[in-house]
């Protein structure tokens, strides 16, 4: 996960694969989970972030994502409870 300041008010994300990700079926559900686990912790996060969250192939599911993401953003301290 990389973020940085970017003084907007809001946050923006985005969810970048390797180059060898599977087919497009498996990048599709992965960006999918990604926004989706996204959307249900956005309410939690502090604002004004420009967010990456590079996603590795392994175990895709939704609630091991949702797991991974709040870890990482309680990591980097932009998660409020």
């Amino acid at each position: 996960m990389f973020f940085y300041e970017n003084n907007l008010g809001m946050n923006r994300v985005g969810f970048p694969l390797p180059r060898g990700y599977g087919n497009a079926v498996q990048r599709n559900l992965s960006k999918r989970y990604s926004r989706e686990v996204y959307r249900l912790l956005k309410t939690h996060l502090n604002t004004g972030y420009d967010i990456l969250l590079l996603i590795y192939p392994g175990n895709d599911s939704f609630s091991t994502r949702c797991v991974q993401f709040r870890t990482l953003f309680q990591k980097a301290g932009i998660y409020v409870e």
